[in-house]
């Protein structure tokens, strides 16, 4: 699970960056990567998940500072439970998916899990011109889950 959670998370992330980066210099391009609350905070039973989305948080701050002299801005969102499709295809029936949905009114400052809308905003927001001045962020959208103490 490990090699496949890093493969999948991690080094694609990397090798498809690298392979960006002579465009994104030629255009002043940025990139807006994709990580988790989970690689923000500690939650027990997703190891190596929690440990490949905190890899993303500091390859995106790295490469933010690769970057930056060359006029490319780095960032991340850290989404916490987003009602998609993600769950279920990980093998949860329709059932477990629904307390799964239910828990995270509990999980989440919010009182709810968030919407695939409010994630993909703020990934367009950080890849606008509105946040020309934002490089190396990892952003939560997570309804204030990475606030709560998680139990």
């Amino acid at each position: 699970q490990y090699d496949l959670m890093f493969n999948t998370n991690v080094r694609s992330v990397y090798h498809l960056s690298m392979l960006a980066v002579p465009h994104l210099v030629k255009t002043k391009g940025n990139i807006v990567n994709v990580s988790s609350v989970n690689g923000i905070r500690a939650f027990a039973g997703v190891l190596a998940y929690c440990m490949s989305k905190s890899a993303i948080d500091q390859f995106t701050r790295c490469v933010a500072l690769e970057l930056a002299p060359k006029g490319v801005r780095v960032n991340s969102v850290n989404p916490g439970v987003v009602v998609t499709e993600l769950q279920k295809r990980g093998g949860l029936d329709a059932e477990a998916y629904a307390k799964f949905l239910e828990r995270s009114k509990e999980t989440h400052a919010l009182g709810r899990p968030g919407q695939a809308e409010e994630v993909a905003a703020t990934i367009a927001f950080l890849a606008s011109q509105d946040a020309s001045f934002i490089t190396g962020a990892s952003l939560p959208v997570d309804g204030g889950r990475h606030a709560m103490c998680p139990r």
